[in-house]
């Protein structure tokens, strides 16, 4: 017994248990991506489960998205685009720049323009958009330079009903259309219905009491900040100044631009290359990309949608297919306008930067020859006052040669690009506004000096 072996007894083990929770782990993995691959992510929110990098590193690896079938309207509208910028334009000898200017009524700044313009008669035109007052001209270059605006239907109307009438639409201009849009627009409506009425009424039961007026009943035709109005009144200048065959680049103004440089200088400026100055800049924020509206789709999709000022500088042949768009204007005529949605869109300013944006990227310089002040971040940029103006300051406008646009989101990005023209650095700006017409006097007598090179 004592010499007697004991055999170690075998231990016993368990089954070998199956890692399962690696299988399910992997297999979440390998449908995470069949899906991915099937259907890439259709939103940029998407983006935001990645960095912003690996967001691309994905949309990278994914095959291209199947191209969409194009509508007979676009095919129509890329067809004869493409035609008019493919088309030879051999400039004529007395090749001229048309100065559109769009005011509401007079302009303050005419005897500036006229010591800008003397001597130089061969080599521009003036063309004049006043939306609610005929100028009374002072300079011999604005006399019968006035085009055709829509103040055409006159009525006899109770005056009290549509000054009250007209109030509430000038309202409808300036208030913020997120909050009150709706409110006045059913207001107005109501009193447009009122005043008529009463226009009615009073022409049958008190002729002897009605003050007999020719007033413009404009108030559906007003060209009005932010409206399609705005747009239809600058193809109108545009259309009126592409009649002259002599006319290749055509220059939009307000009543409150100044020239900053003299003549011959932003005449060579703007007709020795071959690009529009056309503002446009991405905007992922509420003021931007915030206002787009999917009713746009599909041939405008929110990647597309850029934001720019209005005030533009365009070769002949881009004033030619902004006259020959239908099917794009009419899609911001519709959906981009104050109020729509609770959305603030402002059709001058998305058109034209999405428009070029989409049909000739490459044609447009992506900033805009006039200058505007918006560091006080309010719905209009600053206006200078007679205090304002001296000569440092319109020196150092003319010095900018950066142009900057700021997103409207909570990064408030700077997008900073060189203003290049044919390949060098040279000025941004060779306008400027918003001068307060007391400043004509101070202007005038600093011209001389800060429109020297």
């Amino acid at each position: 017994m004592g010499d007697m072996q004991i055999l170690p007894v075998a231990r016993h083990r368990p089954p070998l248990r199956r890692p399962t929770w690696i299988i399910v782990l992997v297999s979440m993995v390998s449908l995470f991506l069949v899906c991915a691959y099937i259907y890439p992510p259709q939103s940029r929110n998407a983006c935001y489960v990645f960095s912003s990098r690996g967001c691309q590193v994905l949309t990278d690896w994914l095959p291209p998205a199947p191209a969409r079938e194009l509508t007979d309207e676009e095919i129509a509208s890329r067809v004869v685009i493409r035609e008019i910028l493919s088309a030879s334009f051999t400039p004529t000898k007395k090749a001229k720049i048309a100065f559109m200017f769009l005011t509401p009524g007079p302009l303050p700044f005419e005897k500036l323009w006229d010591k800008f313009f003397s001597g130089h008669e061969d080599r521009f035109s003036v063309y004049v958009h006043a939306s609610k007052e005929k100028p009374v001209h002072v300079s011999r270059y604005f006399v019968n330079q006035d085009i055709r605006s829509d103040q055409v239907c006159k009525f006899n109307v109770n005056v009290s009903c549509f000054l009250v009438f007209h109030t509430f639409n000038l309202l409808m201009s300036y208030f913020d259309f997120h909050t009150f849009g709706c409110l006045f627009k059913i207001i107005s409506y109501c009193l447009s219905t009122f005043s008529l009425f009463a226009a009615f009424v009073s022409g049958l039961c008190g002729p002897l009491k009605l003050i007999n007026f020719w007033l413009y009943i404009i108030s559906w035709l007003l060209v009005i900040w932010g409206k399609i109005s705005m747009i239809d009144a600058e193809r109108r200048l545009l259309a009126n100044a592409l009649r002259d065959p002599d006319n290749q680049h055509f220059v939009l103004l307000s009543d409150s631009c100044v020239p900053l440089y003299k003549f011959d200088y932003i005449y060579n400026y703007l007709m020795f290359t071959n690009i529009s100055y056309v503002d446009c800049f991405y905007d992922p924020g509420p003021h931007g990309n915030g206002r787009y509206s999917e009713h746009m789709l599909p041939e405008v999709e929110m990647k597309d949608f850029r934001k720019g000022a209005q005030w533009f500088s365009l070769k002949r042949q881009h004033a030619l297919i902004v006259l020959a768009d239908n099917l794009y204007y009419s899609k911001f005529r519709d959906y981009c306008k104050p109020g729509l949605e609770g959305k603030n869109c402002i059709a001058d300013e998305h058109y034209l930067p999405t428009f070029f944006n989409m049909v000739d990227p490459g044609g447009i310089a992506n900033w805009s020859v006039t200058h505007v002040d918006w560091s006080e971040r309010k719905w209009h940029p600053k206006l200078y006052r007679s205090q304002d103006v001296t000569y440092e300051l319109l020196k150092n406008i003319t010095s900018i040669d950066l142009s900057i646009h700021v997103t409207s989101d909570e990064k408030k990005e700077e997008q900073i690009q060189p203003c290049l023209w044919n390949g060098i650095t040279r000025p941004c700006y060779l306008f400027a506004r918003k001068f307060h017409k007391e400043t004509i006097d101070d202007l005038l007598q600093l011209f001389s000096n800060y429109t020297a090179l």
